[in-house]
């Protein structure tokens, strides 16, 4: 039997933060600002200060899977790959200490479409400032990690695309192009510079905010409310021990797209008849927790290259094209990253063999049109909810004729000098898959995740009956609770969505400034 809950000691501070990942990180380091306000972060993960496997961007890869992995699978999928496993970080700065950091300014088109969906206030004139303040060290990737088989991809793309080669993809919306990315990092030494890195470190290392207190490796499992007010988290430490942590002002959920729905709903809040069958006392029924999970799934193509390419990187994902096939698009419609390694993990479960040395390229879903939902399968808070992303399944199949169309456009980028001398042979599919069906069957079953799932809590108008928060992103119907993460996202951003999760964070913590009595900039 796990101990009996006692109170936290020190006593109640004004706010809690569920998280302290991507969204968390900066929404913690803004209200601290002030020093009259007192905030307690609860991070499920240990800190990432002085591990270099953590702050080494090039060393994503490892951590995948790993011990600082959530790892969350997918449901059966009837039309996609029912075996994709979800990366959420369980360490301080969340994804961002996780993830390969790719930095996207989310375009004007994706901020007015939450607009359209009932985000007043969320417009792209009204969040294009909010960019600016990241504290983020975000620059191109540096001359010396610019590999010189992806330079050729970038030469060869712009050629067979017809697109522009960009560089700086953030310095102005763009709707096509191709180009290496945008990094959260210091080139000097391949460090990151993650949400917490940026945000929190300093303060860490400096001991100068006596008023933000973080607590590690301590899970949440359950808000606590007297009547419709959330005044508090019951967590589990490391340790066993059961604590019941009280905020004066506000309980801010930041846990991500999966866990901060699977939090509500152990809390009960979400669909009543769902919550019922699971024989979780109701709350509140908020029948939208849970539904539009969205995801950015991408296929593979892989190629063997004639010998070893290059050993400099960042990361080994460092530039990517982006493509607008309908002209009527507000974006891109089509993206690839484009990976100096051979990305087989799916392919080889289908017989394909991985090559020594070879590259990839993913061509990828800007704006999927299926749309999923995460559930919980029991009320013991420690078993994992179930995601079924329901890959595919857009009325129109959207989604898989665009992995086709990627695959194809694909293979004539490889056709094209100065890439086409690096390539041997394609793996996978190999030259023999050549019609829709066979690329689309093919794609489908080898697609994975670039790790984006988001949705589940989505924003909409304060009369929304579907939506989870509203504009000010205070969950509907209660009071004193708030979301700022992916989870609130109401359609997906066409780029990489990291960099829009920092500017909801930022964007909270400056909705949140009245209440501290200071400005949160």
């Amino acid at each position: 039997m796990p101990p009996t809950p006692r109170t936290a000691e020190p006593g109640p501070v004004d706010y809690l933060i569920v998280g302290g990942g991507t969204a968390g990180s900066v929404i913690a380091s803004r209200l601290t600002e002030n020093p009259g306000v007192t905030v307690t972060v609860i991070e499920g993960g240990p800190t990432d200060v002085g591990r270099d496997d953590v702050l080494t961007l090039r060393r994503w890869l490892g951590l995948l899977g790993g011990e600082l992995d959530y790892d969350y699978p997918t449901t059966e999928q009837p039309r996609g790959n029912s075996h994709i496993r979800h990366s959420r970080a369980r360490v301080l700065g969340g994804c961002s200490s996780h993830n390969t950091l790719i930095s996207f300014k989310p375009l004007p088109g994706d901020w007015d479409e939450w607009a359209d969906a009932g985000a007043d206030g969320w417009d792209a004139a009204a969040m294009d400032p909010y960019f600016a303040r990241l504290r983020n060290h975000i620059v191109p990737v540096d001359e010396k990690d610019r590999n010189a088989i992806a330079r050729d991809f970038v030469d060869a793309a712009q050629a067979a695309a017809g697109v522009p080669r960009v560089e700086g993809f953030n310095r102005k919306p763009f709707h096509e192009g191709v180009g290496f990315f945008d990094l959260a990092y210091h080139p000097q030494d391949n460090k990151r510079s993650s949400a917490s890195v940026a945000y929190l470190h300093p303060h860490i290392e400096a001991g100068d905010r006596p008023n933000l207190s973080i607590m590690l490796e301590t899970w949440a499992h359950r808000l606590e409310f007297d009547g419709n007010r959330a005044t508090g988290v019951r967590v589990r430490t490391q340790e066993g021990e059961e604590l019941l942590l009280r905020a004066t002002r506000e309980v801010i959920v930041c846990a991500g797209a999966v866990d901060t729905p699977r939090l509500l709903m152990h809390s009960g809040i979400g669909p009543k008849r769902d919550l019922e069958a699971l024989g979780i006392p109701v709350v509140h029924d908020l029948p939208g927790v849970g539904e539009n999970l969205l995801d950015h799934p991408e296929s593979v193509i892989v190629w063997e290259t004639e010998g070893p390419i290059p050993e400099n990187s960042a990361m080994d994902s460092d530039a990517g094209l982006f493509v607008r096939r309908d002209p009527r698009s507000p974006g891109p419609d089509l993206m690839f990253h484009f990976y100096q390694i051979p990305f087989t993990d799916h392919p080889e479960r289908l017989g394909y063999e991985r090559p020594e040395h070879g590259v990839s390229m993913t061509p990828n879903i800007p704006k999927p049109r299926s749309r999923g939902r995460l559930f919980l399968t029991s009320a013991d808070p420690e078993v994992k909810p179930a995601l079924d992303f329901r890959y595919f399944t857009d009325e129109d199949d959207y989604d898989g004729r665009t992995l086709v169309d990627g695959i194809k456009l694909a293979r004539e980028i490889a056709k094209t000098e100065p890439l086409a001398h690096w390539l041997k042979r394609e793996v996978c599919p190999g030259p023999e898959i050549t019609s829709d069906e066979d690329i689309s069957a093919y794609a489908r079953k080898v697609a994975h995740t670039v790790y984006h799932p988001a949705g589940t809590c989505r924003m909409g108008a304060a009369d929304d009956p579907a939506a989870v928060v509203d504009p000010q992103l205070r969950v509907r119907g209660l009071e004193s609770l708030r979301i700022a993460d992916a989870s609130v996202f109401p359609t997906m951003p066409a780029v990489n969505p990291m960099i829009g999760v920092l500017m909801v964070g930022e964007k909270c913590a400056e909705l949140l400034g009245p209440a501290t009595g200071g400005d949160v900039r």
